[in-house]
């Protein structure tokens, strides 16, 4: 079976956490079914990625107690609730402390999966950004003090001539340092070696 992500479903209802276990494996999601917000918590760790099905309201620990413990701890991980007793103001409070959808039982399966696939595709496409953006940080901590120094003017478009004069050294020392600058951050081309440095930057913010 060819997986997209694992969701994580948590629900003290033994009926509904078969039937949507079923429904969301049918569709090539791997899935992890819990009877309780505390087994939830007892398997999961800050590294975990994903989407969090989550029932509002359970025995013991309740979906918004999880939730709040999950910031807590700073385990990022996106919730969808579900939940059989909605209201304005429970919804509210679950989407400020950070849910990405609130769905009233009953509901039709089709209106869940499209709220955890589009979850699922944010999620990745910010898993790849960070990706790339730790990647671009990698290279350029594997320039030296003058490589970093070059490249910083070389983005700002610094001439190699007046680059030289402000550093002190010739054009072709400089030449030297770009042509390495652009082989360790394996840069193609000069507007590929801006988006890199406009990247790192984003990620210092």
């Amino acid at each position: 079976m060819s997986s997209e992500a694992t969701v994580f479903l948590v629900d003290d209802d033994e009926a509904v956490r078969h039937a949507l276990t079923i429904y969301l494996e049918n569709v090539n999601l791997d899935v992890e079914s819990f009877d309780s917000a505390e087994q939830f918590l007892d398997n999961i760790n800050e590294d975990t990625r994903g989407v969090l099905v989550l029932d509002q309201r359970m025995d013991g620990m309740s979906g918004l107690d999880l939730q709040k413990v999950l910031n807590e701890r700073s385990i990022v991980l996106p919730i969808v609730f579900i939940t059989g007793h909605g209201d304005v103001a429970t919804s509210v409070r679950a989407m400020k402390a950070g849910a990405v959808d609130f769905i009233e039982k009953p509901f039709r399966n089709e209106q869940l999966l499209n709220s955890v696939r589009n979850t699922l595709q944010r999620e990745q496409q910010v898993h790849g950004i960070q990706a790339a953006r730790s990647e671009t940080c990698k290279k350029y901590e594997s320039l030296t003090q003058r490589e970093q120094e070059v490249m910083k003017y070389v983005v700002r478009g610094m001439a190699n001539s007046k680059l030289a004069e402000k550093l002190g050294v010739s054009p072709r020392t400089i030449e030297v340092h770009r042509s390495r600058v652009m082989q360790k951050m394996q840069a193609a081309s000069l507007p590929e070696l801006v988006r890199m440095a406009e990247q790192m930057e984003s990620t210092e913010s």
